[in-house]
């Protein structure tokens, strides 16, 4: 199996129960405004209670106009990392990399290496391929083996009044208002969804999970 070394570009850490929500839009300045930039990390369970969705958004600030020529960095991998015995070093990873208009998802499945490296696991046993969704047009989602997966622009969904959150930080304001003004309204991000079986999962009940952006060097 081939080899390839990626190198780290930003991560988010979240821990799941039943729900896991971090978010980072456009304060990584290594990655801030690039096609691997995390804006947001969701992990919760399903509409089928018997497994837990992983949602990345990357390239935040989105516009409309935008959205239509926007499209997954082909050097770019994203990787859901899975912690099942409270280490805090990834037991699992499901990773998702684009070619030629489709996202390949690998796992979940145990990594070869932990940490700042990583090899795509191709010969996961778990693996699907899924058309990349146009903008504008209904969601394409792939099953195989009890996993589904989704890749395509989507509607920020994070709210945040990031003006007056600036007023607050800057002391010029004490509290935020009511109702705030949604900064991220009308943008759009590109999103990487994988649902799978929480019997895939494992481990006592309690993950830690976080995602990675990493690329290829």
């Amino acid at each position: 199996m081939k080899k390839t070394k990626f190198l780290i570009a930003t991560a988010i850490l979240g821990i799941a129960t039943f729900v896991a929500i971090a978010a980072d839009h456009i304060d990584a300045p290594a990655v801030s405004g690039g096609t691997s930039d995390i804006t947001d990390f969701y992990a919760f369970q399903g509409e089928n209670s018997s497994n837990i969705a992983f949602v990345a958004n990357v390239q935040g600030l989105l516009s409309p106009d935008a959205t239509g020529s926007a499209s997954f960095d082909e050097n770019t991998l994203i990787e859901f990392n899975i912690d099942t015995d409270g280490d805090n070093v990834e037991d699992l990873v499901i990773q998702a990399t684009a070619r030629d208009g489709k996202m390949y998802v690998f796992g979940p499945t145990t990594p070869t290496t932990t940490g700042l490296n990583s090899t795509i696991l191709a010969n996961s046993t778990n693996q699907l391929a899924v058309d990349i969704t146009p903008y504008g047009q209904s969601a394409i989602v792939e099953s195989s083996g009890g996993i589904q997966a989704f890749a395509g622009p989507r509607d920020d969904p994070f709210f945040m009044d990031f003006n007056r959150y600036g007023e607050i930080i800057g002391g010029t304001a004490t509290s935020f208002n009511n109702p705030g003004a949604d900064t991220f309204a009308g943008f759009n991000v590109m999103s990487v969804v994988v649902e799978v079986p929480k019997s895939m999962i494992g481990g006592t009940g309690t993950i830690n999970t976080w995602v990675e952006s990493k690329r290829k060097q």
